[in-house]
């Protein structure tokens, strides 16, 4: 006679057997985000635990000989859920019939490079990519830009391929929105996921904005305002915005590496909940097409807002309430999108 915990279990495998493998592209997939990252996306963390998966990676040619190693590896975690991996430096292989794409892979900024160089560098690639979508990918991908500068990376994305709807991508601003509610927390006292509905505004920059505003802080059983539980000001208004702000340059110092474990945990977080939504009365950040939002956000941009998320598909929280200091910080990164954006577009015809 089954045990109950056994019956469950050949459910789940029956279930997995039946489902019909994802194809999930990651490019820059011998990078060290991707290496953080692919163990938990095969092992069902991302898309579910019944929900088999092909793993597709794309690098540079340069590159190969890590991705067979990368390949290896998975190979060797003998992971029921995944079905194949396929490792490329081809676009038109990458790219095919995916369901989901995580640009991970971008043109990092080098020692004297101008800004505009690098966007010009990056303006290339996720042009490419774009086309590559729009020729080879379903026309119901969800896209996640990661690489920097990601707001502006998943806007000419989305305009290299005109026939995905723009709500289809998205860019990560997970990293800070943990960030934020980690910071909180550890200032409370509390584990994070008692602290809700931070928001990160803007741009995946430093200027960026924290705001916890509307967040709030279950203590003790109760939930109150996160400017109550932290009673701080100063500290909210000050050291808790540029420690998120910089958090990423503070990485770089101390590991000598940019966030990878941390921006992993991330891209999961951020496809997780694109996959099955957000919990109810919750919301999270993520960089998202401005145009018609209710807040004063120029039109045309990738900016992070407040959002929820049901049946794969993301609303703008509406009506929250902007004070005067909000406002200064949301327009102070929403000008630094329009001009990178103004930048970006006079090379896409190049």
């Amino acid at each position: 006679m089954l045990t109950l915990l056994s019956a469950m279990y050949l459910v789940v495998r029956t279930a997995s057997a039946q489902a019909e493998p994802i194809r999930v592209l990651v490019t820059g997939a011998a990078g060290q985000i991707a290496y953080s990252l692919l163990y938990s996306i095969a092992k069902g963390d991302v898309f579910g635990k019944d929900q088999p998966i092909i793993l597709v990676l794309l690098d540079i040619t340069p590159m190969l000989p890590v991705l067979d190693g990368v390949v290896m590896e998975l190979q060797d975690c003998a992971l029921p859920l995944l079905r194949d991996v396929i490792p490329t430096d081809k676009v038109e292989v990458a790219f095919k019939d995916l369901d989901a794409a995580i640009l991970v892979g971008s043109m990092p900024r080098k020692e004297g490079m101008e800004r505009k160089d690098l966007l010009k560098a990056n303006v290339a690639i996720f042009k490419t990519q774009g086309e590559a979508l729009e020729k080879y990918a379903k026309k119901t991908v969800k896209v996640l830009v990661v690489g920097n500068p990601a707001n502006t990376n998943c806007l000419i994305a989305s305009k290299s391929a005109p026939s995905i709807p723009k709500e289809n991508f998205s860019c990560l601003t997970r990293l800070d929105h943990n960030r934020a509610r980690s910071q909180v927390a550890m200032r409370v006292g509390v584990s994070s996921d008692s602290v809700k509905n931070v928001i990160i505004w803007g741009n995946h920059s430093s200027t960026q904005y924290p705001d916890v505003h509307h967040a709030k802080v279950t203590q003790n059983g109760k939930e109150t305002a996160a400017f109550d539980a932290v009673n701080d000001e100063s500290w909210l208004k000050g050291d808790f915005i540029t420690t998120v702000q910089q958090r990423g340059a503070a990485v770089i110092k101390a590991r000598k590496l940019s966030s990878a474990m941390s921006a992993a945990k991330a891209i999961c977080d951020h496809m997780r909940d694109i996959w099955f939504g957000t919990p109810d009365g919750e919301w999270v950040s993520m960089g998202v097409f401005s145009s018609g939002n209710s807040y004063g956000v120029p039109d045309d941009l990738m900016y992070s807002f407040p959002v929820m998320i049901k049946n794969k598909t993301w609303k703008v929280v509406d009506g929250l309430s902007i004070n005067d200091f909000s406002r200064g910080k949301m327009d102070a990164t929403a000008a630094e999108l329009v001009d990178e954006r103004d930048t970006a577009v006079t090379f896409l015809g190049a």
